[in-house]
């Protein structure tokens, strides 16, 4: 752990779900000492109670045995540490003060207003530990957003303007398989987040980090100049081709999908040549860029014709061999399990803490590669509370006998 980026950082990690601890296993991977605090009363981050399970047996949907653990926290849960405290219990910020005087950041994903009404806000924290930098994870921000002000990925999603940026016109919305909301805000955090710890460092003054799921994914569809498209009267869903960009989308082989993108002129007359139609390079309506688009219906319609009927590694061979970039529309489970992405460690098997492996799962790795040093998600997920002894006796000082008590009065 001592040559990684955040060795000797700390970090309280009072999130649950999935956007808070993505920030924190990221945060953990680079090398930082994540403390989870976890509700006792509840059975701890709520991940833990998602199915799957993975046990002694193997995979399943509900739990059969004690120390079954989630995939959910299998995954989102590796190299940190579980402690287990009553955030709402009178005598619970005593202890959490004591990891604050400890820690260079504390994260937390409540809904805005939460971590106030629990007295446990950035201004309380920086009273006693001036360097801390807390940041908060939220659906609409510090200020707070419509109805609850509380946020589920899907309704970021509806919010944001994604949905309507995918599938073609006059079809129904369209959600992201992956929850894009939940896993873009932890990114910006973790940069807000250092960012504001590297001021820490300069100033000795931390400070509140605030980041929005609904801003954050926003900001990334305004990436694209939709308002643009919409005053020149571009279609903004365009299905699985991209007209304005073409000969560019995802096309059916006989036996498969492939994703071709052909923009330029050169790539255009390759794809042409992989189809021995080299005419089609001189052909008015696809001799040059602007004239692909204005033929973009025309242009796909061939490219489709042509790949329809040829087994997909006939299609993807000569495309290669052609110089078009292209490539098989992959399945999520062989995607993980893509050799190079596994020897980079962007991806990593899954462990149970007991039982090692006893199925066949792949999650997240830290998909940052450094030259002088590493980063790695190689410790697995601890169970709820098991570093309570750790944590609360051995970096607190916290007797046996008080631990003892603080368990038997519901604060731990």
């Amino acid at each position: 752990m001592a040559d990684r980026p955040l060795a000797g950082r700390t970090v309280i990690d009072l999130t649950t779900a999935l956007s808070g601890p993505y920030a924190t296993l990221l945060m953990a991977g680079l090398g930082a000492r994540v403390i989870k605090v976890e509700n006792p009363l509840t059975g701890g981050d709520t991940s833990r109670n998602n199915a799957p399970y993975l046990g002694a047996e193997g995979l399943s949907l509900a739990r059969h045995g004690e120390d079954d653990m989630s995939v959910s926290m299998l995954l989102r849960g590796r190299n940190k540490q579980s402690v287990t405290l009553n955030l709402k219990h009178p005598e619970a910020r005593e202890i959490l003060a004591g990891l604050v005087r400890t820690a260079d950041v504390m994260i937390d994903n409540y809904s805005a207003g939460v971590m106030a009404r629990l007295g446990i806000g950035h201004d309380w924290a920086s009273a006693i530990n001036p360097r801390i930098v807390c940041t908060s994870i939220s659906g609409f921000g510090a200020q707070g957003g419509p109805g609850s002000g509380k946020a589920m990925d899907t309704i970021v999603q509806a919010l944001s303007g994604v949905m309507m940026t995918a599938g073609a016109p006059g079809e129904p919305p369209v959600r992201f398989g992956l929850p894009v909301g939940d896993l873009v805000a932890p990114l910006y955090a973790v940069i807000g987040t250092l960012a504001a710890v590297l001021r820490a460092d300069a100033t000795g003054q931390g400070q509140h980090v605030d980041v929005s799921m609904l801003g954050t994914l926003t900001s990334m569809v305004a990436c694209e100049p939709f308002d643009a498209y919409e005053k020149l009267g571009l279609p903004m869903r365009t299905g699985m081709t991209v007209p304005r960009l073409a000969p560019f989308g995802t096309f059916a082989a006989a036996d498969g999908w492939f994703a071709l993108c052909g923009p330029t002129d050169a790539f255009a007359r390759s794809l042409f040549a992989a189809m021995k139609h080299d005419d089609l390079a001189a052909d008015p309506r696809f001799a040059s860029r602007d004239a692909r688009v204005a033929n973009a219906g025309e242009l796909h319609e061939l490219v489709g014709s042509w790949a329809a009927d040829r087994p997909l590694a006939v299609v993807l061979d000569l495309l290669a061999r052609h110089g078009v970039p292209a490539a098989e529309v992959r399945e999520p489970g062989a995607a993980v399990r893509d050799p190079l992405v596994l020897e980079r460690e962007e991806v990593v098997p899954l462990e149970h803490p007991r039982h090692g492996r006893p199925a066949d799962l792949y999650g997240t790795g830290v998909p940052i590669r450094f030259s002088s040093c590493e980063a790695a998600l190689d410790r697995p997920a601890p169970a709820l509370g098991e570093n309570n002894a750790e944590i609360y006796g051995g970096l607190l000082g916290y007797s046996e006998d008080e631990l003892t008590t603080l368990a038997e009065k519901g604060v731990i």
